[in-house]
């Protein structure tokens, strides 16, 4: 059976439901009705706030309306529907929130006096409604004016409805007892009700305060402060405040602002860019805004205490975007305002954040995280800050003269100044990789401009407070040159070295970007001038030349417009030729920059890097990072973004490259480990190695890529090798260090020098290999052109012939490997003798390894070795006399080009362990052959007797 509670909160929802349909036919449809379209913006609003009223009762009828088909069903068939199905029970919740919109709305219109306005407006018309409308109300004294009749015929009956449904749930509670099924859905919606009836007086109380403030202010400070949604939360007129050093005469703490009135003057403090300081000193609490730190101050204690609560729940409030409930500072939120927040914020206060907004994460009233910087200029910055400056990795576009374009900074940031690695690319469309320091260019760096610059030209080395100053390489397209040499105050200062696109070489003196003094100038065809130049390498003054026939020239030189190069002095025609490779091998550079010195600014990041224990979070700063080329993000501040490893992930990359350098520290794990890491462009040794390739190609590709730099850039991949492998020491020590063991003692300069050639030398010289290579080909040019000659010659010999030509025994031919057709003869035979050892050969193009190649070099040598062997039926060690003349027969016929840039990078390559052991004989047993068939007698095919083994080998 259904209770008498049941039965009266059927008759509530039908007085309810009966009266709020009298309210919206009496009261706002004719508000509405009788309000005109207004033309100034506040009446714009007031129509707003009446259209919002309306349509919360209405949502209020229908919920009402829903409530009472659902109370009537259970009164109907109480044996089928349960106590459970009424709308208050199971849709409390539900209910509350239309009941909650329909208060805020209506305290809206309260605090804005919509209510009073609407009246005056239509006072006729409310005069002859005025006995319908008091029948609404009770209490309400007959002198009461219009606008206060309506605002209470739209409040009194929901007070008075909510009361009556909090006095029958509770009531309905006690009949059903304890154990009942549904006592918890009753117990839930008394509460519910019962908070919504101390929420709605909160509203109604803090409505009339705020309402009552208005009047006490200025029609101008109405204007600033009035809104339809603020409340006032205390007055330091109700209880007294000073705040210091403002001098406020008012204070008012708003719901969702702090206003401080000071004369003419107000200032206001978003309520989400506060925050309260827990120090409390006495009678005073400090508070912290984006440009503020101000202190309140009372006479009392408690007073004190009022203000900080209701400023902390205030605060507290604002952030979360929505009202306590039931009341300020009740709810299951913390109470106290978190520290880190996220807002925008425009600054006021002069200085260089003058007009710009920050959005983004907030800490103790500083940008302090994730956030983006906008300037009214159009200046952009998005990525961290740290106490309110730019620090981390950021993103800062600068707009430029011309029409929708900017300069973009990809950079590493600390205390708002770049500092560490950076992409900066610029409207110019000049880019620049680099390292920076307090904002300017610091360290090494890449500036380069676009291909289709006027004058094109690129910078590839060192710079100091902004200006290339130390070793650095520039090339200029244009002119067809490249320098490598020292540089100061951005201008070529010290030795250096010019290379041209025609091949000729000068080293010399500069300063202040002008050739000084005597140097060396190298022509393509190895004539040598030794004197003075202009900066366009023109000989002028004192000098001597001298020609690849030995002849030299020595007097004065000049040149005059259209006169061409002139000179007084002495031709000697006379001089004993000179050693052909004296001038045509001559190396420029080498002792002019000390190998040791040429990168540090490559090299000292990754030292930083690993004394500072190898962070994570400094990895992309002090290594670099990679970004593909965006030049879209200087066009449009729409696209603030860049694809990089985000700090959290480096870090924990870091720990799984520290532990896998403790897990493989035995010679053939670690060798397998380093040729991961080298090739790995996110390990940092990876990322060093992509460095100093950059490097490399910019001081030896292209213009750079000529014989007389042969010797710099080896003496530079070696110093590489060396710098690679002290990284992984130091890696290794932080590693150890990281686990609490002990640090791996100081290793020997012996031993040093042994893993530096055995173990790292091969992993990294693919990387310059080409390069490097290609050095070694225009050195030795001319004496693989004559070994070429040799081996086009010796070509052309049958396998017998060439073998006798070669004057090899007889008993060691290995006639029985020929297999002769019916119409063969055995003197035709070409490319079948010796041919395993022939193939053998031929792999020492396919490896860049120098270890490797002397491997090819062994097995070749075994192959012959084994090939006679079995000819002679039985094990045969070669002596030098018989080996030569065969080692000459494989190597014709292996027809390997470039041998002799092949043999010179071995040598210079090679383990120093193997000198003066197997590998040292073989490589200087092939050395002898290639220079035996460059003798003029193999290119002429003259036929000697016999074999001279007096002839060096």
């Amino acid at each position: 059976m259904c209770s008498p509670e049941e039965e009266a909160l059927l008759r509530l929802e039908e007085v309810f439901s009966a009266t709020l349909a009298r309210i919206n036919s009496l009261v706002l449809q004719p508000l509405l009705e009788t309000t005109p379209e207004p033309s100034d913006p506040r009446g714009r609003e007031h129509l707003r706030l009446l259209q919002q009223l309306h349509q919360s009762s209405q949502q209020l009828w229908e919920v009402t309306e829903e409530s009472l088909h659902s109370l009537r069903e259970r009164l109907c068939h109480q044996d089928s529907v349960g106590l459970e199905s009424l709308l208050l029970l199971c849709g409390a919740d539900r209910v509350l929130q239309v009941h909650v919109e329909y208060i805020e709305s209506y305290t809206s219109c309260l605090v804005v006096q919509v209510f009073q306005k609407a009246a005056k407006k239509k006072r006729e018309y409310w005069r002859r409604q005025r006995k319908a409308l008091w029948q609404l109300l009770s209490g309400v004294s007959s002198e009461a004016s219009v606008g206060t009749a309506l605002a209470q015929a739209l409040c009194q009956p929901l007070a008075h409805h909510v009361q009556q449904y909090v006095f029958l749930l509770l009531s309905l509670g006690d009949t059903i007892g304890e154990h009942h099924p549904t006592r918890e859905l009753v117990v839930h919606a008394a509460t519910v009700f019962g908070n919504l009836q101390s929420f709605m007086r909160q509203a109604l109380d803090q409505a009339m305060a705020t309402q009552a403030l208005w009047h006490t202010l200025s029609s101008r400070l109405r204007d600033v402060l009035c809104t339809p949604a603020r409340r006032l939360l205390q007055d330091s007129q109700d209880i007294p405040v000073m705040v210091t050093p403002l001098r406020a005469e008012r204070v008012l703490l708003f719901d969702d602002a702090l206003i401080l009135l000071q004369g003419h003057n107000v200032h206001i403090f978003d309520l989400k860019l506060v925050w309260i300081d827990p120090a409390q000193d006495g009678c005073m609490f400090h508070l912290l805004t984006p440009e503020e730190e101000l202190s309140f101050c009372s006479k009392d204690p408690q007073d004190r205490t009022v203000w900080q609560w209701k400023m902390t729940q205030a605060v507290c409030q604002a952030l979360r975007g929505k009202k306590d409930f039931p009341v300020l500072g009740a709810g299951l939120e913390p109470s106290e305002p978190p520290t880190c927040r996220c807002v925008a914020y425009t600054f006021r206060a002069e200085g260089r954040l003058c007009q710009a907004t920050y959005e983004g994460e907030w800490c103790r009233g500083r940008p302090h995280g994730k956030g983006t910087l906008k300037w009214p200029d159009g200046r952009n910055h998005v990525g961290n800050f740290c106490q309110g400056l730019e620090h981390g990795f950021g993103i800062h576009l600068i707009p430029q003269a011309s029409e929708d374009t900017f300069d973009c900074y990809k950079c590493h940031w600390q205390e708002g100044s770049m500092c560490g690695y950076g992409i900066c690319e610029y409207s110019t469309d000049e880019v620049y990789r680099g390292y920076f320091q307090a904002g300017l260019r610091h360290g090494f760096g890449v500036l380069e401009s676009a291909p289709q610059a006027l004058q094109p030209c690129k910078y590839t080395g060192h710079w100091e407070r902004g200006q290339r100053s130390g070793y650095g390489i520039e090339e200029d397209s244009d002119r067809g040159e490249r320098y490598i040499g020292m540089w100061q105050a951005d201008q070529r200062h010290g030795p250096g070295v010019m290379v041209t696109q025609a091949g000729v070489c000068y080293q010399g003196t500069f300063q202040a970007d002008k050739m000084v003094g005597p140097g060396v100038l190298l022509s393509e065809d190895d004539s040598l001038y030794e004197g003075t130049f202009t900066r366009d390498l023109t000989l002028v003054g004192k000098g001597k030349v001298t020609f690849p026939n030995g002849f030299t020239l020595e007097g004065s030189f000049g040149s005059g417009a259209g006169k061409g190069l002139h000179t007084q002095g002495m031709l000697d025609t006379a001089a004993f030729p000179p050693d052909p490779s004296s001038t045509r091998k001559r190396q420029l550079g080498v002792g002019a920059f000390p190998v040791e010195s040429r990168w540090q600014g490559v090299y000292g990041p990754f030292r930083d890097f690993v004394s500072a224990g190898c962070p994570g979070d400094q990895q992309e700063a002090l290594l670099g990072f990679h970004v593909q080329n965006a030049r879209e993000l200087r066009k449009s501040q729409e696209y603030l973004c860049c694809e990089r490893s985000q700090p959290e992930a480096c870090a924990g990359r870091m720990e799984d490259v520290l532990d896998e350098l403790l897990q493989h520290r035995e010679p053939r794990a670690l060798r397998e480990c380093l040729r991961k890491a080298l090739g790995n462009s996110l390990h940092p040794l990876g990322k060093l190695l992509r460095t100093l390739m950059l490097t490399f190609q910019a001081t030896y590709a292209g213009i750079g890529a000529n014989k007389h730099l042969q010797a710099l850039a080896q003496e530079e991949v070696k110093q590489h090798a060396r710098e690679l492998w002290a990284a992984y020491r130091g890696l290794l020590q932080v590693a150890l260090q990281r686990k609490g063991q002990a640090p791996e003692e100081d290793e020997d300069a012996e031993t040093r020098d042994l893993q530096v050639h055995g173990l790292v030398l091969p992993l990294m010289l693919p990387s310059f290999y080409s390069e490097l290579f290609t050095l070694y080909l225009l050195l030795h040019e001319r004496e693989d052109g004559l070994y070429s000659q040799g081996i086009a010659s010796l070509s052309l010999f049958p396998d017998t012939k060439l073998l006798e030509f070669l004057d090899v025994q007889k008993h060691l031919w290995p006639l029985k490997d020929l297999t002769l057709t019916t119409n063969q003869r055995l003197s035709l035979v070409r490319d079948k003798c010796f041919l395993s050892a022939t193939e053998c050969l031929q792999k020492i193009i396919t490896t860049v390894d120098p270890r490797e190649k002397l491997e090819v070099l062994e097995k070749t040598y075994g192959e012959i070795e084994a090939t006679v062997s079995r000819v002679l039926g039985q094990e045969h060690k070669l002596p030098m006399d018989d080996l030569l003349p065969l080692l000459i027969y494989v190597v014709s016929r292996a027809r390997i080009q470039h041998l002799g840039a092949e043999i010179h990078l071995i040598r210079d390559m090679m383990d120093p362990i193997h000198t003066g052991g197997l590998y040292d004989f073989l490589l200087t047993a092939l050395e002898s052959c290639y220079e035996h068939i460059q003798k003029e007698d193999m290119r002429l095919l003259r036929f000697p007797g016999r074999w001279d083994s007096r002839e060096p080998w």
